[in-house]
């Protein structure tokens, strides 16, 4: 299940990523980890895998829920018009085809009309959105989309970078080869610059 920007207070309302989330049952993702190593031929009784379906449930249930934030804003009292850019993000998130990870960089930035965002916001809102079973696509395109609802700013520019672990460890296995996606909008959308302040 993808989030959208409708979801944002319900989904900021969790305090405990691995409790509190009303949507993951741990004891129910617990047993069905420990049915999938006994289907993959391994042995649960080992000590070595006794933990680890309770390990992997908690693992994944934080990797799936966001941590608790606010979205302030406050009134751009100076009128300034210039581009605010945040550059080389880290996020990680779960490839929903594979449930592997991909993780990377976001280079996130806005041109502001009337309101303007801590800039802490901008990579709070690439965790929200990287905290689920994702594609990079779209990823992309959810962190630009919440800064247009939030904001209505003249501009908005998001670029990510990362590499998947469903590329580098099984099938065509390309360690290292990088994704990139991007997102311009409203002023940004055409080449000029201040789109040429983002990576390229």
């Amino acid at each position: 299940m993808s989030i959208s920007s409708a979801q944002l207070p319900e989904l900021l309302s969790f305090e405990d990523p691995q409790t509190e989330n009303p949507a993951i049952d741990l004891p129910r993702a617990q047993h069905a980890i420990a049915e999938f190593l006994r289907a993959l031929g391994r042995d649960e009784s080992d000590p070595h895998l006794l933990d680890t379906p309770r390990r992997v449930a908690a693992a994944y249930a934080e990797m799936l829920t966001p941590r608790e934030t606010s979205w302030t804003t406050f009134p751009n009292e100076d009128g300034y018009q210039g581009l605010a850019l945040v550059k080389d993000i880290p996020f990680h998130s779960l490839c929903q085809h594979h449930l592997l990870p991909f993780r990377g960089v976001a280079h996130v930035g806005y041109l502001p009309g009337d309101r303007l965002f801590g800039l802490s916001k901008l990579a709070r809102g690439v965790e929200l959105f990287s905290r689920d079973l994702q594609v990079q696509e779209r990823l992309t395109q959810q962190v630009a989309n919440w800064l247009e609802d939030t904001l209505a700013p003249r501009g908005v520019g998001v670029v990510m970078e990362a590499e998947h672990m469903c590329m580098s460890l099984r099938g065509v296995q390309t360690a290292g080869t990088m994704t990139r996606t991007s997102v311009f909008t409203g002023l940004l959308s055409d080449a000029g610059p201040l789109r040429e302040q983002f990576p390229h």
